[in-house]
């Protein structure tokens, strides 16, 4: 069963966690401290088996008419599989924030906790964000939230440009990302702001977001803002020239891609800059 669990908690994606929480603790001036590390580890198999666990659960009727799931795109689940899905949320991250709630400073708490409660109700009912137009986007900002949790648990402040940055690119993401399941949550009800909107009107809504977090990582970094600018522009003309969502799946490897990049360009310039002395000022 646990191999069951990592492939539901869809490994590709990780990414989206740990390169946030590793990339905060560079932002906090550290290239490595042994007080990330269960951090570190909270946020791999984890809290993604919370995200994508808690989706699949409460996905199943939409799930079962998309063809991409069932491969790295996420999991088709079966009812008997519920129940071991739950516990396995509940065992793996109850223990880590009642750890966290204990050594770290309350602000990183409330953050870590805001983090948990975002994506399970993102997809949980009664709230169910991603069933909401616009909310299901603007919740989506907590990706950008171990960039405020991490550096506040190891006592410093972090780079508030760089969080705004993030969630505004998060909500651009999100909205781009729906684009391929339109006639899925269409079908099931799902009515989320890429179903609301249509194809064009979501590439201007992700197109915005993009552009305005472009502008945020300016002022943070112009290489990451550079390629921010570059990938961002690259996604929303490729589905503008053929606006279908079967376009916005054949494109969508390369949505997967683009927090590896950007990420990796942020990264080595910290890494750099930490190593020679030139950062923290």
């Amino acid at each position: 069963m646990l191999r069951r669990l990592i492939e539901i908690s869809r490994p590709v994606l990780w990414v989206n966690t740990i390169g946030t929480t590793v990339v905060g603790m560079w932002l906090a001036g550290y290239l490595w401290t042994w007080e990330i590390l269960p951090i570190l580890i909270w946020v791999t198999f984890p809290f993604n088996l919370l995200i994508y666990g808690i989706n699949d659960i409460f996905d199943q009727e939409t799930d079962n008419i998309n063809a991409r799931k069932g491969s790295y795109e996420g999991a088709h689940i079966f009812p008997n599989e519920v129940k071991p899905i739950w516990i396995g949320v509940i065992a793996t991250n109850v223990p880590f924030l009642i750890y966290f709630a204990l050594t770290l400073p309350a602000a990183a708490v409330w953050w870590m906790i805001a983090y948990s409660l975002f994506f399970t109700f993102y997809s949980a009912p009664p709230l169910r964000f991603k069933a909401r137009p616009y909310l299901d986007s603007f919740s989506n900002t907590d990706y950008a939230f171990p960039l405020a949790f991490v550096p506040l648990a190891l006592g410093h402040e972090p780079m508030w440009l760089a969080v705004v940055g993030l969630m505004l690119w998060s909500i651009a993401k999100h909205a781009y990302d729906a684009v391929q399941d339109i006639p899925q949550d269409s079908d099931t009800g799902i009515r989320t702001t890429a179903v609301h909107l249509g194809v064009k009107k979501t590439l201007i809504w992700s197109g915005f977001w993009w552009a305005a977090s472009t502008v945020f990582f300016a002022l943070v970094n112009i290489p990451v803002a550079i390629v921010n600018f570059v990938i961002a522009a690259y996604l929303v003309l490729a589905v503008w020239k053929n606006p279908t969502p079967e376009k916005a799946h054949d494109v969508y490897k390369y949505s997967i891609a683009f927090p590896y990049v950007a990420g990796a360009v942020a990264g080595v310039q910290l890494v750099v800059a930490i190593a020679f002395g030139s950062y923290p000022a």
